[in-house]
């Protein structure tokens, strides 16, 4: 990974700190079991040692790859741990503004049929919906974060296929949809909600569940020929080509991020950093190097930070039979937030 490390040092500078500067002394109440010091001034960081479960030997998805993150963030000193804020489990009623009643009695008591089982790719266990309520605890927690703080990322999340009333694709609840639905429903005005997806695969359970909601935009960015098959519609679909390498991926996101911002004029951007773009990971089909997820990464959040537009990111998909090596290509967002953290001055 030394081209994340040679890439990293890359600094400039911006004076844009001071617009989120006035929030630090908020007394808002968050959704964390443990917070660090409001007096802190670096990224804030969330994880939770819970964020894993078992699962059966040789299972496909890659669930160590989660506390090999926070790992090698504090090791390769990125971060310290006095950064991490610690999400509480996500409530039943919480989880209800997306979600519905049936589904989330079916999932919690472990009524999940063997069908709905293959469809999601998971056995179910209580193991898992454990993992998935802090996941999603995890997504709410940075998006209340960082409306207070300017930037905040999760070590999880972005588990963009889950529809309200069914789960699919390795996602059995859409933490992105119940953070938007959350903070819209507890501002005092409407919150506008960008949605960046930018995992290679489409947020269809997302682009579903806000297909009627004028106050949250659902931008996606992903390989047409890829899983799912049945695309939704989101509000900005930008279906790649397979092989698509760094340049014009990067030339992509560049051509559409400044005027949705301009446009849309969002007061908050959650933003889906998965790294199935890679070259290497096993169920992506486009060509990104490491170089191009962290130009990537950098790109967009300095873009949006610096108008002024707080960002929630979340780590999105990520395959590969190594997990330390898929731990590090994830980690490439927390490198880039720390970056855009010291160039901003926040």
């Amino acid at each position: 990974m030394m081209c994340i490390k040679q890439i990293f040092s890359r600094t400039h500078r911006l004076k844009v700190g001071q617009v989120f500067g006035a929030a630090f002394t908020s007394s808002r109440c968050f959704h964390g079991e443990q917070q660090v010091s409001r007096e802190s001034s670096a990224l804030p960081i969330i994880h939770h040692s819970r964020y894993v479960c078992d699962l059966p030997p040789n299972h496909r998805f890659p669930m160590g790859k989660f506390p090999r993150v926070l790992h090698f963030l504090i090791k390769d000193q990125v971060i310290t741990e006095e950064q991490v804020w610690v999400p509480e489990i996500a409530s039943k009623e919480l989880l209800s503004c997306v979600h519905t009643e049936e589904y989330l009695n079916d999932f919690f008591n472990g009524k999940i049929n063997e069908q709905e089982q293959r469809r999601t790719g998971f056995p179910w266990s209580e193991g898992i919906v454990r993992r998935c309520r802090y996941e999603t605890g995890g997504t709410v927690l940075a998006a209340e974060v960082a409306l207070q703080r300017g930037l905040a990322c999760s070590t999880a999340g972005g588990t963009h296929h889950a529809f309200p009333s069914y789960g699919s694709g390795y996602c059995l609840l859409n933490d992105l949809a119940v953070a938007a639905k959350y903070l819209m429903g507890v501002s005092s005005h409407k919150r506008k909600i960008l949605i960046v997806d930018l995992d290679v695969h489409q947020g269809d359970g997302t682009a579903f569940i806000f297909k009627e909601e004028p106050c949250v935009f659902t931008f996606s960015v992903h390989c047409g020929k890829n899983f799912p098959h049945r695309k939704q519609q989101s509000d900005l679909d930008i279906s790649l080509d397979d092989g698509m390498e760094d340049k014009e991926y990067l030339s992509t996101v560049e051509t559409h991020l400044p005027l949705l911002l301009e446009t849309f004029r969002p007061d908050l951007v959650l933003y889906d950093a998965g790294v199935d773009p890679h070259w290497e990971d096993e169920l992506g089909r486009l060509r990104l190097t490491d170089q191009g997820l962290y130009q990537r990464d950098l790109y967009v959040m300095k873009t949006v930070v610096s108008r002024g537009v707080p960002v929630a990111a979340v780590i999105g998909g990520g395959y590969s039979r190594d997990n330390d090596k898929l731990a590090l290509r994830h980690s490439i967002l927390h490198r880039a937030a720390t970056q855009v953290w010291r160039d901003c001055g926040m």
